[in-house]
């Protein structure tokens, strides 16, 4: 499926935009958790999922939160979007909306940690079984496929390893088994627009790059009208039943700061490219799809909204934990950034993946991915002055080499000796 060269998922977002009841430039928040009737009946057909235009309980549908839904639904070109109180809310509601004991998913096993968690130790509980295949390989994907398989799960660009799925082909794939396509796109959004490119529905960890000042917790799911009216469906709804709801005060917070997403994605690109250009100068090994020599740099071309770049991430690869331990706090105390996990912040954000984000993924799948224990995943700030950056981060890197020289060749010999 080809995505329309003319959507544009910032002007859909400003075009979806409206202000208050009372003549107020932003949206009023409705900070109400129930709502009232005129008639009892209109109550009933509310509660049945009959009438539309009328509230009825803010675990259910709030205003404000209707507004921050639709403005993400247009965005990603979807009919509908509901949002929830985080992440990985939004991943496992719409995972549990999808398959009952019994079910069969297939999954990428490069993935969000607490999403590989959930898939691997958490769902088995309910005899839904798992497997794990290359997302980036579509022909084993498929080869996956069986007669109980609900969906396919895969991200965008994977966590932490930035490689890009084959949206399309995934598509292709899941239509023709009759199961749904659902695709994490939290690294990059506008840069991608699954739902146009053939995915059913679309999650997002909105504590990232949507929200970008790291100051909540919050999720979103897009996709149809049907899905997402299933979600909140009082008898059967996931999210309904489950209650991840988002506080409306949050959900106006993230709407404000979800108008100029366009131009933080553009600069966190902007940063990302240039530092990843300066990082093979001193040949500091790093892994960033912008660059032409990533395995997927042609892929994600061909998919990509060009105009908001190629995403703030980077992968860099120090070996070994001890000296991207070292690395990083050398960096964090030269102000580049903090030492922390998540990502998507207006300042620079550093974690070693192994040990943090990917812990949760067993080291045989580590291995299998490729994640190196030195793996540091590099969520590039809004820096204005990105080359005085660069210079901090250059002189962290001398000194990481200054204090392990030679232990990599230490390292690799006493392997090899283990191995004899």
């Amino acid at each position: 499926m080809k995505k329309s060269p003319k959507f544009d998922p910032a002007t859909r977002i400003q075009n979806s935009f409206h202000g208050g009841s009372f003549g107020d430039v932003n949206p009023e928040i409705t900070d109400s958790a129930t709502f009232m009737f005129a008639k009892g009946a209109d109550m009933t057909a509310t509660f049945h999922g009959e009438k539309e235009g009328c509230f009825l309980y803010s675990r259910h549908w709030n205003p404000t939160n209707l507004n921050l839904a639709n403005a993400l639904a247009a965005m990603e070109g979807t009919e509908a979007a509901w949002v929830t109180a985080s992440g990985m809310g939004a991943i496992t509601n719409a995972m549990l909306q999808l398959v009952g004991a019994g079910d069969h998913i297939v999954a990428s096993p490069t993935v969000y940690g607490g999403t590989f968690a959930f898939l691997k130790n958490y769902l088995p509980k309910f005899n839904i079984e798992v497997t794990f295949v290359d997302s980036t390989k579509p022909a084993a994907v498929e080869k996956a496929i069986r007669k109980n398989t609900k969906f396919i799960y895969t991200e965008t660009m994977n966590n932490p390893m930035l490689r890009i799925a084959d949206i399309p082909a995934l598509s292709r794939i899941a239509k023709k088994h009759k199961v749904k396509l659902v695709v994490d796109n939290t690294f990059t959004p506008m840069i991608f627009s699954p739902a146009r490119l053939g995915a059913d529905i679309v999650v997002y960890s909105m504590t990232k790059f949507i929200n970008g000042k790291n100051d909540c917790v919050a999720g979103a799911i897009c996709g149809s009208k049907e899905f997402i009216n299933s979600l909140i469906d009082v008898n059967n709804g996931t999210s309904m039943l489950l209650g991840p709801v988002l506080d409306p005060l949050r959900a106006s917070s993230i709407l404000k700061n979800l108008y100029t997403l366009h131009i933080r994605m553009k600069q966190h690109s902007h940063n990302a490219l240039y530092l990843s250009k300066r990082f093979k100068e001193i040949g500091l090994k790093a892994n960033y799809p912008g660059m032409s020599e990533h395995p997927d740099h042609k892929l994600m071309v061909r998919d990509m909204n060009a105009e908001f770049g190629f995403g703030g991430m980077i992968a860099i690869d120090l070996e070994t934990a001890e000296k991207a331990n070292f690395m990083m706090e050398t960096m964090q105390k030269k102000g580049v950034g903090y030492l922390a996990v998540s990502l998507g912040y207006f300042k620079t954000l550093f974690s070693n993946s192994g040990k943090s984000t990917s812990s949760e993924i067993p080291e045989e799948f580590q291995k299998g991915m490729g994640l190196s224990e030195g793996l540091v995943r590099f969520s590039v700030g809004l820096d204005n002055d990105i080359e005085n950056t660069f210079a901090l981060i250059k002189e962290s890197f001398e000194l990481t080499q200054k204090k392990f020289a030679g232990t990599s060749t230490r390292a690799t010999k006493t392997k090899a000796k283990a191995r004899k």
